[in-house]
This record gives C-alpha cells, structure tokens and sequence, in this order.
C-alpha cells in the first residue's frame, strides 16, 4: 500500500534572484509520515533549501493526474533533459 503526497517546491535557476514554484506529486511506502516526505522532496534535484512551501496527503488519482500534468510542465521537462545532456556529457 502507498500514501500519495502533492508538494509545492521553489525551484531556482531561473535567473538573478527569481524562482518558480512546481507541484510535485510524490508516491510512498504507506510508513512515510508527512515529515519525511517533506525531506524527500527538500532533496529533489533543483529544489531550493528551504522550498518546500507546501505539503499534503492527496488520493492515487490525484497522483495519477498530477503525474501526467508534471509531464507537461515545462520547468520539469527542461530540467529533465538538462540533467540528462549532462550525464550524458560526462560518460562521454
């Protein structure tokens, strides 16, 4: 059984002192409390300290529609693909 989690994170590297916020949809083990999902996503790649701005329970069809919209955020597809060119680059 999992526990299903939406949390608003504050993404930098968008140019000189700005930030967008993202909602993020998160599945768990059902042990996770909403302590540790909240650190979970505070060590997502490109999230600013501190910017976990907001965090809940939600329902799996909640999840399963805001993981098919994060499919569709342009900031997430972009760092997506950053992080991956530059894998890329290093094993080359």
């Amino acid at each position: 059984m999992y526990k299903y989690w939406k949390v608003i994170c504050r993404y930098g590297h968008v140019g000189l002192r700005n930030e967008v916020s993202v909602a993020r949809y998160l599945q768990t083990d059902n042990s996770v409390s909403i302590i540790d999902a909240r650190h979970i996503a505070s060590q997502m790649p490109g999230v600013k300290s501190n910017g976990v701005l907001m965090i809940g329970a939600i329902d799996e069809n909640t999840y399963m529609l805001g993981k098919q919209a994060e499919k569709n955020n342009f900031y997430i597809v972009a760092l997506k693909n950053y992080k991956q060119h530059h894998a890329n680059k290093r094993r080359a």
